[in-house]
């Protein structure tokens, strides 16, 4: 019977990251933090769901970007 020798990877070490790295993560946040959201769940008529789901897809939408972008307009931004 022969032995099959699996050679693995290098051992990892405990060295730091580079100051670059931790550079890079630091400087990533812009402030522009996203608002915090909150689902909203509605029922529609099938045949309704089925043209807005059409036409987003024509449009390269999302459905919900869609009906965000109305409540906007009807509501206003907050």
């Amino acid at each position: 019977m022969s032995t099959k020798k699996v050679q693995i990877g290098i051992k990892p070490t405990n060295k730091p990251a580079p100051a670059v790295a931790d550079a890079w993560v630091e400087s990533r946040s812009s402030g522009n933090k996203p608002k915090p959201m909150k689902r909203l769940t509605i029922d529609v008529p099938e045949s309704l769901h089925r043209s807005i789901k059409a036409q987003c897809a024509m449009r390269g939408t999302k459905i919900a970007d869609e009906i965000r972008d109305l409540l906007l307009q009807k509501y206003g931004q907050s």
